[in-house]
């Protein structure tokens, strides 16, 4: 039986279509992952779909990802550009980690230009609204050779 993708999601997205919808487009969360399961599902994977506010909890999720998942799609959110221990648990796990992002980083504030999640994932997504999420799967899945 194949792993699911795990679809990790950071801090404050569990505001989406709320806030700054100029910036993170209308789309909730529960929409973006409705998307995400009906594009893995068509790619013949399921999918296991979470957000936390919490570092640690995503580093456990990361984890969790080495045993139980075929490869990662991870919006660290805010904690792209502050996350070393992020960065590491990423460099630890076997899983393809895409990283992606809804809004355009590198047009963003000079803080959000780098980020510590980007050296330790096989690619990065960025700036292009729910289909920074479904490019992240279907990367992910070209990663494992299917």
């Amino acid at each position: 039986m194949t792993r699911p993708i795990h679809i990790l999601n950071g801090p404050n997205l569990n505001l989406l279509g709320a806030r700054e919808p100029e910036i993170y487009g209308a789309l909730t969360l529960g929409e973006i992952e409705q998307a995400c399961a009906a594009h893995a599902r068509d790619l013949g994977f399921d999918i296991v779909f979470r957000q936390s506010n919490h570092e640690g909890e995503l580093i456990d999720w990361l984890h969790d990802a080495n045993v139980n998942a075929s490869a990662v799609v991870f919006n660290p959110a805010a904690f792209t550009h502050t996350s070393v221990a992020l960065h590491d648990a990423v460099r630890a796990i076997e899983p393809p980690v895409i990283e992606v992002h809804l809004s355009q980083t590198a047009a963003r504030e000079a803080f959000r230009h780098h980020s510590y999640i980007a050296p330790a994932a096989r690619g990065s997504i960025t700036g292009l609204g729910l289909q920074s999420y479904l490019l992240g799967i279907t990367a992910a899945v070209s990663c494992l050779g299917n």
